[in-house]
């Protein structure tokens, strides 16, 4: 006979704890955000999203700050026993782990915006239209995830991004007209972030380059160039350079089709102006 499996926990809750013992630990240890980071060899915000139960700690990662403040594996055991709600489906793992550590992505969007220039409550409004519905521990866990995953827009040496948008996504009014103005700020802010890039393709423009859907352009730190798709069936790994090649000549010519940055501005600042 098969075992039960335990009841499911709220991951996010217990993303939370675990936070709070790494707080905990490393003031204990005298350290600060930016001098345990500094030591563990990674952004200062990945320790402070950690913290705020934003980001969940990786094996390898509890393992060695567990080492480096003496918690004689207090970490490591929290990380084996998290609940066993996912973050994302199994599928994406891969593609977040190379998300987290290029140094280029492309993303051409024309459903919703972008993970990562979600804010938390356009991000969780999304998620509630799922079909079927995800149970609200999981939409929670979930969003915690997807905001987590910006603070690559935000560390020190950032990626290089890209983002051409369809117009349609910015008159999506998911969660209502404050969800929708609020995300619209957002991402006026985003836009300004160094080494970001975002243009949209105008909904009168007579040329489109990707009706056959959106996708991710990727470069790893080693220079490999990579792609990545989803649709409602699943998600494609791309890495034979002949296909890769076709989705970066279709992202080229998206950017031509594009509205310029400063344009693509305007027009936000536009729709803003109309709230």
């Amino acid at each position: 006979m098969n075992a039960k499996k335990p009841p499911r926990k709220k991951n996010l809750t217990a993303m939370k704890m675990l936070g709070a013992q790494l707080s905990a630990g490393r003031r204990a240890a005298g350290f600060t955000q930016r001098s345990l980071a500094e030591i563990a060899n990674v952004d200062e915000e990945t320790i402070a999203s950690i913290e705020q139960g934003r980001r969940r700690l990786t094996p390898d990662l509890a393992v060695h700050l567990d080492q480096v403040l003496d918690l004689k594996g207090l970490l490591e055991a929290g990380v084996a026993n998290l609940p066993e709600i996912d973050q994302f489906p199994m599928w994406a793992e891969l593609y977040i782990q190379h998300e987290q550590e290029a140094i280029a992505l492309s993303l051409y969007a024309n459903q919703v915006l972008p993970g990562l220039l979600q804010t938390e409550a356009y991000a969780r409004a999304v998620l509630r239209e799922r079909v079927p519905a995800y149970a609200e521990d999981e939409i929670e866990t979930k969003t915690a995830a997807r905001i987590g995953r910006q603070d690559i827009l935000r560390r020190k040496v950032p990626p290089t991004v890209s983002f051409v948008i369809w117009e349609p996504v910015l008159r999506l009014a998911v969660g209502g007209p404050k969800i929708r103005a609020d995300q619209l700020r957002h991402l006026r802010a985003c836009a300004e972030l160094p080494g970001i890039s975002v243009q949209f393709l105008p909904l009168p423009s007579p040329c489109h380059a990707s009706l056959d859907g959106p996708f991710v352009l990727l470069e790893t730190p080693d220079h490999q160039h990579l792609a990545y798709t989803e649709s409602q069936r699943g998600s494609q790994w791309v890495s034979d350079p002949d296909e890769v090649s076709i989705l970066s000549r279709k992202y080229a010519m998206l950017r031509t089709q594009a509205l310029t940055t400063q344009d693509s501005l305007g027009l936000l600042d536009r729709l803003l102006g109309e709230q």
